[in-house]
C-alpha cells in the first residue's frame, strides 16, 4: 500500500506533533507499504517553509527535501489526475458540498493513483466518494 500525505501530515511530521512519526515509522518497516507526496503538498510545503526563512524552517527544509527525495517520481501529475480532480469537482458541486481546489486535486492525484490519503483535515475529504483516509495525528 501507498499512503499519499497531505501537507498537514507533512508538517506533522517535520516538527514532530501527533502520533506522526510513530506511524510513519511502520510504514517504512512493513513489505510492501510506502508512501508518496501529492505534487500539491509539495507545493504548499515548500512554500510554508520558503516564506518565512529562521534557523527552524532551514531545518524543516532540509528534513522535507530528504523526506521527498525517495519519492520524486510519485510526485508526478498527468492529465489523469486533472480529469479525476474534475470529476469530483463536479460531484461535490452537485451534492453543495465543495472544498478546496488543491483538496479536490490532491483527491484527484490518490484516486487515480491508487493511494490511500493521510491528513488529519478527514472532515473535508470524507466528502470524496472512493477515498480512502487515515488520520494519523490522533
Amino acid at each position: 500500500m501507498i499512503y499519499a500525505f497531505d501537507s498537514n501530515t507533512i508538517s506533522y511530521l517535520l516538527r514532530g506533533e501527533g502520533n506522526v512519526a510513530k506511524y510513519f515509522a511502520r510504514v517504512i518497516a512493513q513489505k510492501g507499504a510506502g508512501y508518496a507526496i501529492p505534487p500539491m503538498a509539495v507545493f504548499e510545503i515548500k512554500r510554508w517553509l520558503l516564506d518565512k526563512p529562521t534557523k527552524v524552517t532551514r531545518a524543516y527544509l532540509s528534513a522535507f527535501i530528504d523526506l521527498l527525495e525517495p519519492v520524486r517520481d510519485k510526485a508526478a501529475i498527468d492529465t489523469a489526475v486533472w480529469e479525476k480532480a474534475a470529476e469530483i469537482y463536479i460531484a461535490l458541486k452537485q451534492r453543495g458540498q465543495l472544498i478546496g481546489d488543491v483538496d479536490i486535486l490532491i483527491a484527484g492525484y490518490c484516486l487515480e493513483n491508487g493511494y490511500e490519503l493521510v491528513t488529519r483535515n478527514t472532515g473535508d475529504f470524507k466528502r470524496i466518494d472512493g477515498l480512502i483516509i487515515h488520520n494519523w495525528y490522533d
